[in-house]
């Protein structure tokens, strides 16, 4: 019971799990909620990021998939996967910051039909603070990441990704990078166990967290009951009832 309650905390993918979003108050102590636009019409399956106070005021948009998160007590952060639309550039994961007080205000027609002619997960009309890339072609193991300073606040950042380049002595479609921007380390963990009993694509791995008391990773998926991983954090581990 713990441990699937570990698991319904963890923050999964927008749209389908907008409501585990965490919550954000910028420096000014204004309140920000998450919308979700159901999915009808011009900006049907968007979740926006609008002021509490005044729930029509949009400041920001997400597409599918993206994923935000805390960064400390005033600021926060939002992750994806970015596919770009030229041949020959590959997938990577995109990690931006953002101070919410700092986010213009945009009117919702502006989004609308903006995600379905552009290859872009995230509208704002104000710029990220700082953002960074990690490469989608990297080997297992512990790689050295050039994270910027405003993400050190941030804390372990545990990335399911679902599209992985079948390269460098491995072939796990499935892969979790485990970002610690303190020590600007990334982990790259292939889960090879996931493609023997899921297709990848109507089943796929949407959240991921770390049980505290173990240190084991804990998540599930579109269609992926709960789970446990071994201690290295690539094997399967146990079913979680």
């Amino acid at each position: 019971m713990r441990q699937r309650q570990l698991i319904e905390k963890a923050v999964g993918p927008a749209p389908w799990y907008w409501q585990t979003f965490p919550e954000v108050t910028g420096a000014s102590g204004k309140k920000y909620i998450w919308r979700y636009h159901g999915e009808a019409g011009p900006v049907g399956y968007l979740v926006t990021l609008n002021l509490r106070q005044s729930p029509d005021t949009t400041v920001l948009a997400l597409n599918s998939s993206c994923r935000p998160f805390p960064i400390g007590d005033r600021q926060f952060g939002v992750w994806c996967e970015e596919q770009p639309f030229s041949r020959g550039e590959k997938p990577y994961v995109r990690v931006m910051s953002f101070d919410p007080d700092a986010l213009a205000p945009f009117p919702l027609e502006d989004v609308a039909g903006w995600f379905k002619q552009s290859n872009d997960k995230v509208y704002a009309a104000t710029a990220p603070s700082a953002d960074f890339e990690i490469a989608c072609d990297l080997a297992p193991g512990a790689h050295t990441v050039a994270i910027p300073e405003a993400f050190r606040e941030a804390g372990e950042l545990l990335m399911p990704t679902n599209r992985r380049p079948q390269d460098r002595g491995f072939d796990a479609r499935t892969v979790i990078y485990v970002v610690r921007p303190q020590d600007q380390i990334v982990d790259v963990l292939p889960q090879k166990w996931f493609q023997e009993k899921f297709d990848g694509v109507y089943e796929w791995l949407a959240r991921v967290t770390r049980d505290p008391s173990s240190g084991r990773l804990l998540g599930d998926g579109l269609r992926v009951p709960a789970f446990e991983l071994a201690d290295n954090g690539c094997d399967f581990g146990r079913w979680v009832e």
